[in-house]
């Protein structure tokens, strides 16, 4: 177990705070705080105790300073939901001799935000001048962002090395627990679904729970590689060729390990990739050759959604289809209203499903939506994650 916020005392104390603030800007515009909130419950715990807050997160992947990148957006947002104002340190050095100046005037209960960890190229590549700027800051660190805890960088691990006191904050917390006890100790039948894209980006998460899970789901893009496997032609859909031998490997796998792997019996095609396309449903062993499948189809909603009834911990990571046009959002929205109606405990393994499930409207209906897209695959399959490492045990 990581030592946690409510093991420390910070009253008086400089406490740097790795928050995930990496949220989506258009024009300068946040257009989706989620991160933010999620942060909330952190910070607030940590003002109310007395800390002389400097919280530091990155924004996009800049090679250095970039104004496209800033967090000023975020101080603003942040100012607003705390009701106080957080001080914004614009400065592309992050740590410079100023910010020790702004530090130190910092009262008890104060809170101020540095500039984009990543306008340091130092940062990425976990160098330690920048590790130890951060800790010159610092008395205690709080790291609060799983969704880069899969990193090894100054502001998730360098800084750890060099001030005195360690911890995670709830949000990071919730993560473990949501995550690990799923994986490790979940409530039977264990069911995980696998959508998205490629196989290839899921192949340790795949071959992982094979171990753990009594029923495996696959749907969206990397279902096709499954077909080509059982020696289904798959027209124009999203397919790998070179992970054909792997697909059939998983197959047998799950087989021999007693695991009900389910793939899609029919599918939506279309001729193009668009949101207005003409489209059919076919049978998953029968797509044509100039079609291309962009969803699951109605029976294998139903028989997805048939397999999730009896389950008590669903994992979620990847849409069944083509989620940002309507005409192909059918599958994943089947599932989100599948999941939102069971009794039983509901991980999203954040990136593309967590923002389905939102854009969905069941984003308030899941136990869990998981904040790290990276960081959850990379949990899933048994990784240990450097960001949570660093953090001292109890």
């Amino acid at each position: 177990m990581k030592k946690s916020i409510n093991d420390i005392n910070v009253k008086g104390k400089r406490v740097l705070v790795r928050c995930d603030f990496n949220v989506p800007l258009q024009e300068g515009k946040i257009t989706d705080e989620n991160r933010i909130t999620a942060a909330l419950p952190t910070i607030k715990k940590l003002l109310a105790d007395g800390g002389r807050l400097i919280l530091c997160s990155h924004l996009g992947k800049p090679k250095g300073p970039d104004p496209a990148a800033t967090l000023a957006p975020v101080a603003e947002r942040l100012s607003q939901h705390l009701g106080l104002t957080v001080k914004f340190h614009d400065c592309d050095c992050v740590v410079c001799d100023e910010t020790l100046t702004l530090v130190d005037q910092l009262k008890n209960g104060e809170v101020m935000l540095l500039q984009n960890t990543r306008f340091r190229k130092e940062e990425s590549k976990n160098e330690e001048a920048f590790s130890k700027d951060l800790a010159s800051i610092a008395d205690v660190y709080v790291n609060d962002a799983f969704g880069s805890a899969h990193r090894a960088h100054c502001s998730t691990v360098g800084v750890t090395q060099f001030v005195g006191e360690t911890a995670v904050g709830y949000l990071m917390e919730k993560e473990l627990k949501f995550l690990g006890d799923a994986v490790e100790n979940p409530e039977r039948p264990f069911v995980a679904i696998l959508g998205g894209a490629k196989v290839s980006d899921k192949i340790p998460v795949i071959n992982n729970l094979l171990g753990k899970v009594d029923k495996l789901i696959i749907g969206g893009g990397m279902a096709y590689t499954f077909f080509a496997a059982k020696g289904h032609g798959v027209g124009t859909s999203l397919l790998e060729a070179d992970r054909i031998e792997f697909a059939k490997e998983m197959l047998q796998k799950a087989k021999e390990k007693g695991v009900e792997l389910l793939l899609p019996v029919d599918t939506v095609v279309a001729q193009e990739f668009g949101k207005d396309a003409a489209h059919k449903t076919v049978a998953s062993d029968s797509i044509e050759d100039d079609w291309m499948g962009l969803d699951i189809g109605e029976k294998t909603r139903e028989l997805f959604t048939s397999a999730l009834k009896d389950a008590k911990t669903v994992i979620w990571n990847g849409p069944m289809g083509v989620f940002e046009f309507p005409n192909f959002a059918k599958g994943t929205l089947a599932l989100a209203q599948a999941l939102a109606a069971l009794d039983a405990t509901t991980i999203i393994g954040g990136g593309d499903s967590a923002a389905a499930v939102n854009q969905l409207g069941y984003g308030d209906k899941m136990t869990h939506i998981s904040t790290g897209g990276g960081a959850s695959l990379e949990f899933l399959e048994g990784k240990k994650l450097p960001g949570v490492e660093a953090v001292q045990d109890k």
